[in-house]
């Protein structure tokens, strides 16, 4: 599953190469009544029991707020699955964090909305990867999945729970973009992430599925020049590249990258894998991204503090000494790269991006 990045979260500046824990991630089971064609999970309904329990959840989420107070985005897998996720939301609510929820909208019932309400979720993020049904069904795994996702949404309408739309972006959904992007708007989303394909679970055996750097760059761009058009706020994830073109875009413009022209765009980075961000994965293994298989410590053996700043993989990425033009390159402090994509393409998570077609200027 994708987050639910709330719009109006502080973000540090990129000039610094801190460790300012700002959103994490946890998979709170991999159980899925869905079999997505790009899943990061490959998640089943049929997956072992091997979630951390409701204790073990509470513990985690006293740790991590011992380190900071990020945004929690609950994922999966579905969510919804875990009988306790309300007991977990509402404890995390109570700690202080923005608690989220990343689930594919098929489960959503009023009386279960109306207590992600009661536990405190501040907004859900919808997976839509297809303007009409038979594209987002193909998508999905599952028929009826747009039709139950619609409904979802409907749902949280009602209830008034912000909701925002996600898409995973490939060669299959590509051209349909502008039309997933205008139905976000007219279901009255309060924003659109886009996410670039990483070939990590079910994700590597569609890899021919993968759009190119040219279109990669084509799109971002695309992107770019929706953002003063449209009412929602529009967000690029696992694309880092866009804030090296929105640096790009805006100096040919004649404007500065600042808050008060392109909002918290100006203030975050492309790659927060290991810097303000995290994934913890069902069975309490600590990685950079979801995307990213990298064990970075285990949350059953040792406390998340020790972890979150004491990896070597963490501190690697939070010094940014990454190979070939990535670490050449003069946008490396806002850009980043993926690093799943790096690590997929080559074995080196700190290797140059894959899927980039810019050439810095000292290459």
């Amino acid at each position: 599953m994708k987050s639910a990045l709330p719009s109006g979260h502080h973000h540090q500046s990129t000039e610094t190469s801190g460790s300012e824990l700002r959103i994490l991630a946890w998979e709170t089971t991999r159980r899925c009544n869905l079999a997505c064609v790009h899943c990061r999970a490959s998640a089943t309904l049929q997956q072992e029991h091997n979630d951390l329990d409701t204790a073990a959840g509470f513990r985690l989420l006293d740790e991590i707020a011992e380190v900071a107070k990020p945004v929690i985005i609950l994922t999966g897998g579905e969510p919804l699955l875990r009988d306790d996720i309300f007991d977990l939301a509402a404890y995390g609510t109570k700690l202080g964090f923005r608690m989220v929820m990343a689930p594919n909208g098929t489960l959503i019932t009023p009386e279960n909305a109306q207590k992600l309400r009661d536990s405190g979720i501040k907004r859900l993020s919808i997976s839509i990867d297809g303007a009409t049904s038979e594209n987002h069904d193909r998508f999905r795994g599952v028929s009826g999945a747009f039709d139950s996702a619609m409904q979802g949404i409907s749902i949280l309408k009602q209830a008034d729970l912000e909701f925002q739309i996600n898409t995973t972006v490939t060669q299959i959904n590509l051209h349909e973009l502008p039309k997933i992007l205008d139905l976000a708007i007219s279901l009255g989303a309060v924003a659109h992430h886009i996410f670039l394909l990483v070939p990590t679970g079910r994700g590597k055996y569609i890899l021919d599925r993968a759009i190119t750097a040219e279109e990669y760059e084509q799109t971002l761009n695309w992107f770019y020049e929706q953002r003063d058009i449209v009412p929602l706020q529009l967000k690029a994830t696992c694309a880092p590249h866009y804030y090296r073109i929105l640096r790009q875009r805006a100096k040919q413009e004649g404007k500065s990258v600042t808050m008060n022209t392109f909002g918290l765009d100006a203030v975050t980075r492309g790659c927060l894998g290991g810097t303000g961000f995290c994934f913890i994965s069902h069975r309490g293994i600590v990685q950079p991204c979801g995307f990213l298989d990298l064990n970075c410590g285990d949350v059953t053996q040792m406390p998340f503090s020790h972890i979150w700043n004491d990896s070597e993989i963490f501190k690697a990425l939070r010094q940014r000494q990454y190979h070939g033009k990535c670490g050449k390159c003069e946008y490396k402090n806002v850009c980043g790269g993926c690093r799943a994509r790096a690590y997929e393409a080559t074995g080196d998570y700190l290797s140059e991006e894959p899927l980039c077609s810019y050439i810095p200027a000292n290459f």
